[in-house]
């Protein structure tokens, strides 16, 4: 194998598929990036048996021919190397190295046979849609701090992806939940997305999917099976097994007859939150909200350092609560409002409470209240 390659496109690729490789591998060729070069362009895989991303750059090809070297170490080189540079690879002969050439500096890797290779076989995909970018983008980024990273509720460690009818409409949605919070987010249901299979998708494949994500402007090619899910953005190909699991009813969670409604800014809510959750113990981080007439009054006390009280002038007129959150969690979820009013629909200082954007409705999020 013999082919050149400019070291901005190398870079770009390497820094999509290196990600996928764990650092700490007890399998040898999953700690290793497969390079094939063919007529015109490079091919990049990486994988970690759950998770498989693949990336074609435009190259020179002198020789055609594939091998296997270790992700990280290449991404290093080639990180290292100076702008502009043309990166020169070439494998073969029996000594198992590649060599990489840019100007002056040389080197020689240790390769693995492109036979021991893993591939992720795809199998056939039943729901092909195509997506915006930006759209598909806003769904994951407005549900993915939400997901549980307990390993043993396997079933919540993503995002649960389905079509569902809201108000006589197909909406695709997305869901995610750690047991103390719930995101919601959706968008007009694509053509081809009509009768998808609810799915999860893993923790890990959701980070690389934003970090595909970021022009907004592309257009995002998403198919569907039982089993897998592939996400194609221009050359990038990404294909990931999905969690074999049932999500829970997230219906059920989502409070319907929330009476007392709180109207507030949303920035200065933040800021106040952050501001007395500063004397919260790292385990408790419980901020108590004190409602009253057009009043808030946000309160945290902590026997070890403390106490901190804030008041605001909000729009409420129901009865008098007190209600308990973790401050965290709160701002989590008004970081993800876009709006300049957050709505907070409460019941009682035990049940759950459902906020959302005062202007925008394709957004829900649910928060357990704590005892304060």
């Amino acid at each position: 194998m013999k082919v050149t390659v400019e070291r901005a496109e190398l870079l770009k690729s390497l820094s999509h598929v290196h990600r996928v490789v764990e650092r700490r591998n007890t399998i040898p060729i999953l700690a290793n990036v497969l390079i094939k070069a063919a007529k015109g362009t490079l091919e990049l895989k990486a994988t970690d048996l759950d998770l498989e991303v693949v990336e074609s750059v435009p190259a020179e090809t002198g020789q055609a021919g594939a091998t296997t070297v270790p992700a990280h170490v290449l991404y290093d080189i080639v990180r290292k190397l100076p702008d502009g540079a043309q990166v020169q690879l070439e494998a073969g002969g029996e000594r198992g190295t590649l060599t990489v050439r840019a100007s002056r500096a040389r080197f020689s890797l240790q390769t693995l046979p492109e036979a021991d290779f893993p591939d992720l076989a795809a199998g056939e995909f039943s729901h092909t849609f195509k997506v915006k970018g930006a759209e598909f983008r806003r769904l994951v980024d407005k549900t993915q701090f939400a997901i549980s990273t307990e390993e043993t509720r396997y079933y919540l460690n993503g995002i649960y992806l389905h079509v569902t009818d809201a108000g006589g409409k197909p909406m695709l949605r997305a869901v995610a939940t750690d047991g103390h919070r719930l995101a919601q987010a959706e968008l007009e249901a694509p053509a081809g997305s009509q009768g998808l299979p609810g799915v999860i998708v893993p923790r890990k494949t959701v980070a690389e999917i934003q970090k595909l994500l970021e022009d907004k402007e592309a257009e995002v090619t998403i198919s569907l099976s039982a089993t897998k899910i592939r996400v194609q953005v221009g050359a990038i190909v990404l294909t990931s097994k999905l969690i074999d699991g049932t999500f829970p009813d997230y219906g059920r969670v989502i409070p319907q007859g929330n009476d007392k409604t709180l109207i507030v800014d949303k920035d200065e809510f933040a800021a106040a939150v952050d501001r007395v959750s500063t004397v919260s113990s790292e385990r408790g981080r419980a901020v108590k909200l004190s409602l009253g007439d057009g009043k808030l009054t946000l309160s945290v006390t902590n026997p070890d350092s403390g106490s901190a009280t804030e008041e605001l002038e909000v729009d409420y007129t129901a009865e008098p609560l007190d209600i308990g959150f973790n401050s965290r969690y709160l701002l989590d979820i008004t970081s993800q409002l876009e709006g300049d009013t957050a709505e907070l629909k409460l019941a009682d200082p035990g049940s759950p409470t459902l906020v959302r954007d005062s202007t925008k409705t394709d957004a829900l999020y649910v928060l357990m209240p704590m005892r304060v």
